[in-house]
C-alpha cells in the first residue's frame, strides 16, 4: 500500500535572498583656515634710516631770512626819569627822537620802570616771545661829550650791567673797532663771545650823552638767528 506523505513534511527548496551589505561609514571633511601671511621683517638699516628721515623732517625748521621778516623802527627819546612815562605812540616820539633801530615784527616791547631807568639809563627794551632771553635794548648816560678809549667804555658799561660783567668775565672772545656813519658819527662797536651767550654792543655820543645798544642772545639762537641780530645792532643810529 502507497504511504501517503503529509505536503508540510517536505522540506521547502525555495532560496533565502542574499543579505544587503551596510553601506560605507560616511567621513565629514573639515575645512581649516589657512595660516594668515607673516609680513617679513624690514631690514634693521631700512629701520634706521626711516627713524632718521622723520626726526629730520621734525628737526629742520630753517630760519626765516631777512627777505621774509618785517621790521619797525622804534623812535626812542631817552627822557629823563623825572620824564619818564609820558603819553603818546611811537608815531609821536618820532618828533622828539634821539635814536632809532629796528625791532622785529613780533617782538614785545619790556615796560622800563622809572627806578631801573634811573638807575641804570635803560629807555628801552624789546625781546622775541618765543625765546625771550633773545632781546635788544638801549642804555644812556647824561653828560659824556665824547668818548674814552675803548676798554674804559665797555668797562664803565659792565660796572651797571651785571650780566655784562658775567659775560666779558667768561667771555673767549671780546673783539672791538671804531666806525663812522654816513654823517661822520663815531661809533664803538664791541662783540662779546660769551661761554653761554653772545653780546653785540653799539656805543656813541651825541647830544651831550652816551647812547649804548645792545642785542644779546643764547648761543644757540646766536648761531640760528645771527644773520637777523647783526641786522638788529647794524640798525641803530642817533638822529
Amino acid at each position: 500500500m502507497a504511504t501517503m506523505f503529509s505536503p508540510s513534511a517536505i522540506p521547502s527548496t525555495s532560496p533565502t535572498p542574499p543579505k544587503t551589505p551596510p553601506p560605507p561609514p560616511q567621513i565629514q571633511s573639515q575645512t581649516h583656515p589657512k595660516p594668515p601671511k607673516s609680513t617679513p621683517p624690514k631690514p634693521h638699516h631700512l629701520l634706521l634710516s626711516t627713524t632718521a628721515a622723520a626726526a629730520a623732517i621734525l628737526l629742520s625748521t630753517t630760519p626765516p631770512t631777512l627777505a621774509d621778516l618785517t621790521f619797525n623802527i622804534y623812535y626812542g627819546t631817552a627822557a629823563s626819569a623825572a620824564n619818564y612815562g609820558g603819553y603818546g605812540g611811537n608815531s609821536i616820539k618820532k618828533d622828539s627822537a634821539e635814536y632809532i633801530y629796528d625791532v622785529p615784527d613780533g617782538w614785545k616791547e619790556r615796560l622800563v620802570s622809572k627806578v631801573e631807568k634811573g638807575t641804570n639809563g635803560t629807555d628801552s627794551e624789546f625781546y622775541n616771545p618765543k625765546r625771550k632771553s633773545e632781546r635788544e635794548y638801549l642804555t644812556f648816560l647824561s653828560g659824556f661829550r665824547q668818548l674814552a678809549p675803548m676798554d674804559v667804555v665797555l668797562n664803565n658799561l659792565a660796572l651797571s650791567d651785571v650780566e655784562l660783567q658775567d659775560l666779558i668775565g667768561g667771555a673767549e672772545e671780546v673783539k672791538s673797532e671804531e666806525r663812522k656813519d654816513e654823517k661822520g658819527q663815531v661809533y664803538y662797536v664791541y662783540e662779546v663771545d660769551g661761554a653761554a651767550a653772545h653780546s653785540l654792543i653799539s656805543v656813541t655820543c651825541a647830544k651831550n650823552k652816551l647812547y649804548a645798544h645792545f642785542v644779546n642772545a643764547p648761543n644757540v639762537e646766536w648761531g640760528r638767528d645771527r644773520e637777523l641780530l647783526m641786522h638788529l645792532h647794524k640798525s641803530f643810529k642817533t638822529v
